[in-house]
């Protein structure tokens, strides 16, 4: 198993080495390994966890504490679906797979909350890009009328 330094993870999660060890203090992502002289060592397990907390905030707008509980979420459904596989027996894997369940619910909720105020952001946008529009062909009205009666003086004033 390959082993990375935290100047390696950087590069590759496209972070700082400082949001890195933030990450990590604030809970957003378990504390790597360490050498006996305290260097943070990472997998390619850890670099893969990183990156998709890198699409969650980047592509998802997720603020940090919403990070977290994207991340808790998605820790507990790779728990449950490790307990699924462990399972043989139909009923419990019935309970298995409705606990599966409910936390996609929990994960779906809040992606729809997010879209929900991106579409009223993206809402706004458009009445606002639409008055724009409104103000420049009114202005453009103007333009031309005033260019006409400038016109109709000049040749009537000759």
């Amino acid at each position: 198993m390959s082993l990375y330094k935290i100047d390696d993870v950087a590069k590759a999660c496209g972070l700082t080495k400082r949001t890195i060890r933030y990450y990590e203090e604030i809970g957003v992502m378990p504390s790597p390994q360490r050498t006996d002289g305290g260097t943070r060592l990472y997998t390619q397990e850890d670099i893969d966890y990183l990156k998709k907390v890198v699409r969650a905030k980047e592509v998802l707008g997720f603020s940090l504490q919403e990070l977290h509980a994207y991340v808790a979420t998605a820790d507990a459904l790779n728990e449950q679906r490790f307990d699924y596989q462990q399972t043989t027996e139909v009923r419990e894997r019935i309970e298995k797979l409705a606990q599966m369940e409910a936390t996609l619910d929990g994960q779906l909720r809040l992606l729809e909350q997010k879209l929900h105020s991106i579409h009223a952001v993206q809402h706004e946008l458009q009445e606002l890009r639409e008055r724009v529009r409104t103000g420049i062909q009114t202005l453009q009205g103007h333009t031309r009328q005033n260019g006409e009666n400038e016109a109709g003086n000049e040749r009537g004033g000759s």
